[in-house]
């Protein structure tokens, strides 16, 4: 999974194919504009309970969306590993860039309930995080995972990708995390154990607010908000669940108007986690 860089590597991981777009851009287009590196783990496969073919057109509409915000359509290829931890990682790379990957586990999506799906067996990240279940195996047939694997998959990832800056979701534990979705909580709770046990330098994680969001002041607007809605309006056009036909659309969207217009990152002091 080695993949070095001689500029500075920003390290997204996230609960869903979107998570990024809509709460961590434009935070995320600015550095493929600087000419950073960026590598991005999805935890999930986003699936809902639905089977491939909707992650599969999830991964489409990611892999579209980062075409925009580098500026390029050449082909993605497809690399599958097994990391030292034992998961199973699927990797995608443009053939041009390589500053760029966006990898999945494809572990299940947990819903919005945290009770999973009954096509995945009623499992997701947050039962594995809160010890109800011992391990979750990946919609794609990988190896199953416990909570120990995923926290090592992510620490060997941060180490692999030499990431200088993490971004992440609110744990579960801090009060920001209130009302946000499961996923987002287990997959930044992950995230920060990963890294903490690792040594990781705390000053370096960045925690984006995800559903709570909505409640601050809006603060992406002009012409910064209408590039972060093309750019999550590309992907949308994959996902039939949320598709919008034009920007208006997409803003008027219930809560995805909200979240799209706000983007906060909070750090490690500010989750206030005992």
């Amino acid at each position: 999974a080695a993949r070095s860089c001689a500029t500075s590597t920003v390290m997204g991981v996230w609960a869903h194919y979107d998570d990024d777009l809509i709460f961590s851009n434009p935070g995320l287009q600015a550095a493929i504009t600087a000419g950073d590196c960026v590598r991005t783990l999805f935890v999930t496969a986003s699936d809902a309970g639905r089977g491939s073919d909707y992650y599969h057109s999830r991964e489409l509409g990611i892999l579209r969306a980062y075409n925009l915000m580098r500026g390029s359509t050449t082909t993605w290829t497809t690399e599958s590993m097994t990391l030292l931890s034992g998961a199973h990682l699927t990797m995608f790379t443009p053939q041009d860039d390589p500053r760029l990957s966006i990898a999945t586990l494809r572990l299940p999506d947990g819903g919005i309930h945290a009770k999973g799906f009954t096509s995945t067996g009623n499992v997701g990240i947050p039962s594995l995080l809160q010890g109800t279940i011992s391990s979750i195996a990946p919609v794609d047939g990988g190896p199953a995972l416990t909570a120990d694997s995923i926290r090592q998959s992510i620490a060997e990832l941060a180490s692999a990708w030499g990431a200088s800056d993490v971004d992440t979701l609110i744990p579960t534990a801090s009060a920001l995390a209130n009302g946000d979705h499961p996923d987002h909580g287990a997959a930044g709770t992950f995230t920060r154990q990963a890294l903490l046990a690792s040594g990781y330098p705390v000053d370096h994680i960045h925690y984006f607010v995800g559903y709570p969001s909505k409640g601050l002041p809006a603060n992406v607007s002009g012409d910064t908000l209408t590039r972060k809605v093309d750019i999550y309006r590309t992907y949308a056009r994959e996902d039939v669940e949320i598709a919008c036909a034009d920007n208006t659309a997409c803003l008027a969207r219930r809560s995805f108007g909200d979240w799209l217009q706000r983007s906060y990152a909070k750090t490690d002091a500010e989750l206030a986690i005992p």
